[in-house]
């Protein structure tokens, strides 16, 4: 009786030594508000899982950016769309996306402001079971893309060069890169659109490749931020550190090669190390630089069209 009595008067004692109900609601509600405000003063990066993303990647991994100014933080998507939602929303500051979607945006109205080419190329694959080895057999066909982006753009120049009528090309809008993919490998799809790495992961497949738009001198993958949500000295300073960072990265990877950061790549891009051995050997990743001004007017003279 008296060592049940003394566990009573201990249980006592360790209640009456806790926190009260009131007291843990406002811890946690000053714990959110504080991660709230950490979150919406970091510089936030819409990704995907590409590899013209990688040099914003590997400055993460290796901590690149100088934290005592900037607190840089990836927001990853699947899709392009995606990212530009966040761009103009309130998620994120900047995004990797690519010119055309961006010049879009111009034209309605957001301010864009470009910090970097990423180098990104886009190959135009066929199913390798559907028979299709030339453009010109892309009439009454399927493919696969992301409307009023590079590769609609690029849809329309592999169109005009096989002179087939635009309106015997099916256009299928596909936006999530990895269900694109997903689509070339299952034989639901006749032709579609795909970067780095997905574009490797298809050719070690036998799949095609009738267009690639490298041969066109279309280097229309950027990194663009929201030009109103870096107005502020902070942001100003932030976009700085995010740059050096950037171009330290871009050396890092052309230094030691992209074979350096296979298991890096492999966990962003959600595909096997060893495939990862099979990207192009020749992958150049070039310092923080805006696009051309006649490329900024090519894709508008395509918008308007």
């Amino acid at each position: 009786m008296k060592k049940v009595l003394l566990l009573l008067i201990a249980a006592l004692v360790l209640v009456g030594c806790g926190k009260s109900y009131e007291e843990e609601k406002r811890e946690r509600k000053e714990t959110q508000q504080r991660l709230a405000k950490e979150n919406a003063d970091a510089l936030k990066i819409a990704v995907l899982p590409t590899l013209d993303c990688l040099p914003i990647y590997v400055a993460s991994e290796l901590q690149l950016f100088d934290t005592t100014l900037v607190d840089v933080r990836l927001k990853p998507f699947t899709a392009q769309m995606d990212c530009d939602t966040a761009l103009i929303g309130t998620s994120a500051e900047g995004a990797v996306t690519d010119l055309v979607r961006m010049e879009r945006l111009v034209r309605k109205g957001e301010k864009i402001h470009y910090v970097a080419q990423t180098g990104a190329y886009w190959q135009l694959f066929t199913n390798r079971n559907a028979r299709i080895r030339q453009l010109k057999h892309l009439e009454d066909k399927m493919v696969a893309m992301t409307r009023y982006s590079v590769t609609d753009m690029l849809t329309d120049r592999a169109v005009d060069s096989a002179k087939v009528k635009s309106e015997y090309v099916f256009r299928i809008q596909v936006n999530d890169v990895n269900v694109r993919l997903l689509m070339l490998q299952n034989n639901v799809m006749d032709a579609l659109w795909l970067t780095e790495p997905q574009a490797t992961m298809a050719r070690l497949a036998k799949n095609p490749v009738l267009l690639d738009s490298r041969k066109l001198n279309m280097n229309y993958g950027v990194v663009a931020f929201n030009a109103k949500k870096i107005k502020t000295f902070e942001r100003k300073q932030q976009l700085e550190a995010f740059i050096k960072g950037y171009d330290a990265a871009c050396d890092s990877i052309n230094k030691n090669g992209v074979s350096r950061y296979r298991d890096l790549i492999a966990r962003y891009c959600n595909i096997k190390p060893e495939q990862v051995d099979s990207l192009p050997r020749d992958l150049k990743f070039d310092h923080a630089r805006g696009p051309l001004q006649s490329d900024i007017e090519r894709v508008g003279a395509w918008l308007k069209k």
